[in-house]
Formats: C-alpha cells, sequence, structure tokens
C-alpha cells in the first residue's frame, strides 16, 4: 500500500466530541476544548520555549494535529503518537513506539499490547532535544501514521 495514496480509509468523528480516530467508536474521554495557553499558565515561561521547539521538531515530520485536552498536548497523524503535560520546571511526556526502546532517558515504558508500547520521558532543557530524541519523534509519527500496520514488504 503507498503511505501516501489516500487508499486508507478517512477518520471517524466522534459526534459529541468531533475528534478524529483511527477507529470506529474508539474509547476515549470527550470533554470540553482546552486552550493551549492554559497549560502554560502558572508555568516557567522556559516550558512553554521548549514546547515551541518540540513542536517544531514533530512538525518536521510532516502534518499534525496537536490536541490540547484536560490533562496533555496530544500529538496526532492517524492516532494519538505523542503527548506532553507542562510541570512548573519540565515537561513529562510519552511516546507511543511499536517496539520496546530501552533507554535511561524513559523513566518507564508500558506494553498495552505488541505493537504498542508507551515510553514516558522527562524534558528540561532544550538540549534535551537531540538527535536522539528526533529519531524517536520520528518513529512515533510513523507510529502516528501507522506505518507499523502495513504488510511487510509493501510500501
Amino acid at each position: 500500500m503507498d503511505r501516501d495514496s489516500g487508499a486508507r480509509r478517512e477518520l471517524w468523528k466522534c459526534p459529541r466530541c468531533e475528534r478524529g480516530f483511527a477507529n470506529v467508536n474508539q474509547s476515549h474521554s470527550c470533554g470540553p476544548p482546552v486552550e493551549l495557553a492554559a497549560h502554560f499558565r502558572g508555568r516557567d515561561p522556559s516550558m512553554y520555549l521548549l514546547y515551541r521547539e518540540l513542536l517544531a521538531r514533530v512538525r518536521r515530520c510532516g502534518p499534525v494535529t496537536v490536541l490540547p485536552e484536560k490533562t496533555r498536548i496530544a500529538f496526532q497523524v492517524r492516532m494519538s503518537f505523542m503527548a506532553v503535560a507542562p510541570r512548573q520546571m519540565h515537561l513529562i511526556g510519552h511516546f507511543v513506539f511499536a517496539r520496546r526502546v530501552p533507554s535511561p532517558r524513559f523513566q518507564k515504558i508500558d506494553t498495552i499490547s505488541p505493537r504498542n508500547h508507551v515510553h514516558h520521558f522527562c524534558l528540561e532543557r532544550p538540549d534535551e532535544l537531540d538527535s536522539e530524541f528526533d529519531a524517536w519523534i520520528r518513529e512515533a509519527y510513523a507510529v502516528g501514521r501507522q506505518e507499523h500496520l502495513a504488510p511487510r514488504g509493501k510500501e
């Protein structure tokens, strides 16, 4: 399957919250829209700058939908592949990978299913957004595009 052919079905939209999902009737919490700025109120201004740099790196992968939710800011292509939550002096977050990626930079890894592993991280400084972190963004973005579900040997 050509990843960019549009052969994949359109996202299902929840009739209540209008958020798009790759799966029909996908379980989720419908919540009222949250203003992005609300996540940064009362936080050190450096956290917004760190978030903006992170977002710029995510956007280098391609189009992305930013979903400010009650407890996090999610990044979605076909599915959510990454999220962050600002704290006073750091961002906590996670990637979704199709494999386990051991690294001391991850606080923990939750295995949801054989192709769904949530890797938790913490960012405090811009210099932590290095080439290794960029590679993880690209890998998670590919999961968000559901490239890991394509038949092997086919593009």
